[in-house]
């Protein structure tokens, strides 16, 4: 079925320039997003936090006590410890501050399980020293735990902490490790530690000039230094992420490590242009290149190639192929001083001619700037959606024709776009700038298959594998 251009076009401009996550996901200075009793927590400054069950739709409601500052989350064994500052960062002008740890059973208030105890302080600056005990952030590698803090007014620190107590470790003395930054987090990859701090200005909405750069040492002590060889200490850095869009100032960086290879990381917005300028939960897509972690993006709304990554071949509907009427020897026999024209691209028309009426199947084959092989990708408003990313629809571009599962584990082009699950699909980018595509849910309520590409032409839909290319894609401007 084919759409008018008018209304293709009255769809386009209605659709939103980038995904924003759903619900109220208010809040400043965010833990990093951590999983508990199947449900998604992250807790800012004061007391609150945001609740979620798919990691795209935030509520208030968990439980934090203690108040104070920028929070941070990491669950060892059963315990999901809890790290907080209290006073500092210039507050009631003064830098006199406290790091303490808690631990729980569970996140959810609601959980027998749950419930705090105080483990005590494991960091403090009295004010008068160039330091400030505020901004923790935990990182675990190899049975040993380390948490950093600290903030523009002197350096970043590290400190040893003992997993099993959540307690400094005895005669464990601060590190620097840093400068010109704060809300620091850490990671580990491939035998390196990645030291990531906020710089710029918070707390001014729209004008905060947040954005998150990131060194790197063979040693959790350091040194670090950024990709041009610039110590940490010296104010180096080099940049992940910054304002993007409607949404302005990203700080206190979160990795999420998820199923399938999968990483994001969490953060706020000092500013969403779209929520009355309000500090925002946001989450997008982590990627690495050349050993540095880069900030991804979400599928841009637009029309686009799939291309598999397994073959380089282009996902489009299973039909006759209709040739663009041509005399081939005037391609390579015609004289230079021969005038030349312009040749008209393939219409939808032209190509849809011969396509059946009702369910099409789907195959990859030789990309060729064909109607059948562009697809519009849309997020589905209403629909829900899946950590960080809205659900989408993908429609055979200018038609009605929507790609979904099928009860057998196929994939196929149906007429009509109707809102159902198996015509719904998570689109995550992996950490290599590819991405993983899977529907909602195939017929029967299986959840866990993507879309891959078994040989050369042939798409299904399987279990992802991370070490393959057969579920890796690209989405390609036509």
């Amino acid at each position: 079925m084919i759409r008018s251009a008018a209304l293709l076009l009255a769809l386009a401009s209605a659709t939103p320039a980038a995904a924003q996550l759903a619900g109220e996901p208010f809040i400043h200075d965010p833990s990093t997003v951590t999983l508990s009793d199947g449900r998604w927590y992250t807790f800012g400054t004061r007391q609150g936090g945001l609740v979620s069950d798919d990691g795209w739709t935030w509520h208030g409601g968990p439980v934090r006590p203690g108040g104070g500052v920028a929070p941070d989350v990491i669950k060892i064994g059963e315990r999901y410890y809890v790290a907080y500052a209290v006073g500092g960062g210039g507050m009631s002008g003064g830098h006199a501050s406290q790091v303490k740890i808690m631990w729980t059973l569970s996140l959810d208030p609601k959980s027998p399980r749950f419930g705090y105890h105080d483990v005590g302080v494991v960091a403090s600056s009295d004010g008068v020293e160039t330091a400030d005990a505020i901004d923790p952030a935990f990182l675990l590698v190899d049975g040993r735990l380390w948490l950093t803090y600290g903030t523009y007014f002197g350096p970043i620190r590290i400190v040893e902490l003992d997993p099993k107590t959540g307690l400094r470790v005895a005669g464990n003395q601060p590190v620097d490790v840093a400068i010109d930054m704060e809300a620091t987090a850490m990671m580990y990859r491939d035998g390196w530690y990645y030291l990531l701090g906020t710089h710029g200005t918070c707390c001014d909405g729209p004008n905060s000039t947040y954005h998150i750069r990131v060194g790197r040492a063979r040693s959790p002590l350091g040194p670090y230094l950024d990709h041009m060889g610039v110590p940490l200490l010296r104010g180096g850095g080099k940049l992940v992420v910054s304002a993007r869009g409607r949404s302005i100032g990203p700080g206190h960086f979160g990795r999420i490590q998820l199923d399938g290879g999968v990483e994001k990381f969490s953060m706020h917005y000092e500013a969403d242009m779209d929520r009355s300028g309000r500090s925002v939960l946001g989450i997008q897509p982590l990627l690495w290149r050349d050993g540095w972690p880069v900030a991804g993006e979400n599928v841009v709304p637009g029309t686009y190639e799939i291309a598999s990554e397994r073959s380089g071949y282009a996902l489009g509907l299973a039909t006759d192929f209709v040739r663009i009427p041509f005399d081939a020897r005037a391609s390579f026999m015609a004289k230079p001083s021969d005038p030349v024209a312009p040749l008209p691209d393939q219409s939808l028309a032209q190509d849809s001619a011969g396509w059946p009426q009702g369910r099409v199947r789907v195959d990859l084959a030789d990309y060729m700037v064909r109607p059948h092989q562009l697809w519009t990708i849309t997020p589905v408003a209403g629909a829900g959606g899946w950590f960080g990313a809205p659900y989408y629809k993908l429609i055979i571009a200018g038609t009605t024709r929507a790609l979904a599962a099928t009860a057998a584990g196929e994939v196929e082009a149906v007429p009509v776009f109707t809102g159902a699950a198996e015509q719904l699909w998570q689109i995550d980018q992996l950490t290599d700038g590819s991405y993983r595509i899977m529907p909602k849910t195939v017929p029967g309520g299986r959840r866990d298959l993507a879309l891959v590409a078994i040989g050369a032409s042939t798409p299904s839909l399987a279990a992802f594998d991370p070490a393959s290319p057969a579920g890796r894609w690209t989405f390609r401007r036509p």
